[in-house]
């Protein structure tokens, strides 16, 4: 008798405990990063933060996280490699691996307060167990090598994005003369692109899990529509919103700011979606994996279905996560690397949402940590190297290069362990 058919249920009850304490990691560590900027402006509360986060992480990761899911899952080991074709029980026991051992580092790094990388994490995970518990062979270094790219490119990209939207807030309503007149004239804009972007993931990647596929012209036309809406109702909003002609230069700055910290809200539904859609497969991803050799009976299936419980299970794992352990890791990236503002938030979290979100419609795994952290520099750049605090961001820097290795030693630990435990 095979280890999978005698050890099936145990280790199908195993990989729902592990992927469940990985999406757990992810929402304690990785979700507090994406809802900081609005904590740290003042914008949300902690607990408004946290309500919004569970809402919209929970949907996005059901919703839009399959594509993703794919790349984690089969993209990183090549699958059709002769010596585990023969050998599917190691491909188990790797991916049980990977998720304890990402999620043990999270928990780790978490208490702490260490803004890690989940994404790191995981694919470090795999990439170890598969070069030292298989052959070097069975890892597609292609793949790799175009996913750690994505980790030098998405933090560029998002800071350059980021200081671009900022620098236009600077020059179109807070440097003018009558900012809180050009914010009711301008808002609209920023409020489209922020509907826009939260919605075309949605429509073009998410429906397709749920039966309602669209194609690109349909979703891009849809997404317009939507963006149109927001920016009707926020237009509206704005217009009941009186200017004191009496009042100084200073009050008419703090009610443009007020306005932002509207649109914050906005944004943090933004970033939020937008993290759980693209990190939800950092949970999931190993554990669909493994559902997909245990129901086969031992098969790897080139091509399958990410069943839609596994999905519920990692964004459940990050719902709770966040609850639970989220405030550990939020007020890092709110206020230690520069001081935020509303407007200065704002752009940041629009720049790193849109990131992350064309990361995910592409299903290319991307790290929110960085991309946030891109975004967050890029609008201290705005104002000045000085308005930057360098040493937390050494730190930072610091924690980024710990993950990867720190994932893959755990995992070849595990690794042999589980080999042990089941032969």
């Amino acid at each position: 008798m095979s280890i999978i058919a005698e050890y099936g249920t145990v280790l199908l009850i195993l990989a729902c405990l592990f992927g469940f304490f990985m999406a757990w990691g992810v929402g304690a560590n990785d979700v507090a990063n994406a809802m900081g900027t609005s904590v740290g402006s003042g914008a949300l509360t902690i607990r408004q933060a946290i309500l919004i986060a569970v809402l919209l992480e929970f949907t996005g990761a059901y919703l839009a996280g399959g594509s993703v899911t794919e790349t984690i899952r089969k993209g990183i080991i090549d699958p059709n490699m002769p010596y585990l074709v023969e050998n599917p029980n190691l491909l188990i026991y790797g991916m049980l691996a990977s998720l304890l051992a990402a999620g043990t580092w999270l928990m780790v790094a978490t208490q702490y307060g260490w803004p890690v990388s989940t994404t790191h994490s995981i694919v470090g995970a795999i990439v170890g167990f598969a070069a030292v518990g298989i052959s070097a062979d069975a890892v597609s270094w292609g793949k790799v090598l175009t996913i750690v790219a994505s980790w030098v490119v998405s933090p560029m990209m998002s800071g350059v994005m980021a200081f671009l939207i900022f620098v236009s807030v600077q020059k179109l309503i807070l440097d003018t003369d009558k900012p809180f007149q050009n914010a009711k004239r301008y808002m609209p804009i920023y409020m489209f692109l922020v509907g826009f972007m939260m919605s075309m993931v949605t429509l073009t990647k998410g429906l397709k899990h749920i039966g309602l596929p669209l194609d690109d012209h349909q979703g891009l036309l849809l997404s317009i529509v939507i963006g149109l809406v927001i920016m009707f109702i926020g237009k509206m909003a704005l217009s009941k919103v009186r200017e004191d002609e009496k009042a100084d230069a200073a009050f008419h700055f703090s009610s443009v700011e007020k306005v932002f910290g509207v649109m914050m809200i906005f944004t943090a539904c933004s970033m939020a979606f937008a993290h759980g859609s693209n990190d939800v497969a950092n949970a999931v991803g190993p554990l669909a994996a493994v559902v997909s050799v245990v129901h086969s009976g031992g098969e790897i299936v080139g091509k399958s279905s990410v069943p839609p419980w596994v999905l519920l299970l990692g964004a459940a794992g990050i719902v709770v996560g966040l609850a639970t352990w989220g405030y550990k890791v939020m007020a890092t990236i709110g206020t230690h690397i520069t001081e935020l503002t509303p407007s200065r938030g704002f752009a940041a979290e629009l720049a790193a949402a849109s990131t992350v979100v064309m990361a995910s419609g592409t299903g290319l795994p991307i790290s929110t940590t960085h991309t946030l952290v891109g975004a967050v520099l890029g609008v201290g750049l705005a104002r000045g190297i000085g308005a930057l605090n360098l040493r937390v961001i050494s730190t930072i820097f610091m924690s980024w290069l710990i993950t990867l290795p720190a994932g893959a030693i755990l995992a070849i630990i595990f690794f042999h362990i589980l080999r042990l435990i089941f032969g």
